[in-house]
């Protein structure tokens, strides 16, 4: 029998309260844009809804404007792995802005794949 592929929705998007890595909490949504005001602290980000993956891997990305590390050297995109937890599980995908803020103006293209394909994506303009 075929394995049944998870279903993911995206239930939000856009600004959200400040985030704790270490909380179980999701951040609270504040306002749905995709043009966001680059300013120290705004959290922006969506969330995802999964159903029916539990076990699975999400693999997730983060592709900057060109952020530049200590050294002026662009950074690779921020990347990384999170297994689903249950079989209605919410996952949540942002980020923040910190100093300087000038290398953080452009676009940020935030996805999300199972197995290798896309089920969540959204790009936002930092402006």
């Amino acid at each position: 029998m075929a394995k049944r592929k998870p279903i993911v929705r995206m239930r939000s998007y856009g600004l959200y309260s400040h985030w704790d890595a270490e909380s179980k909490e999701l951040p609270q949504f504040m306002q749905s844009t995709i043009q966001i005001v680059a300013k120290i602290g705004v959290e922006f980000g969506f969330v995802i809804n999964v159903k029916g993956g539990k076990n699975e891997v999400l693999d997730y990305c983060i592709e900057h404007p060109g952020i530049k590390d200590a050294k002026g050297k662009v950074r690779a995109p921020f990347d990384g792995c999170v297994y689903v937890k249950q079989n209605d599980w919410n996952f949540y995908l942002g980020d923040t802005i910190w100093e300087p803020v000038d290398d953080k103006r452009g676009d940020w293209r935030m996805f999300v794949e199972i197995d290798g394909n896309i089920v969540a994506e959204k790009t936002f303009e930092l402006i």
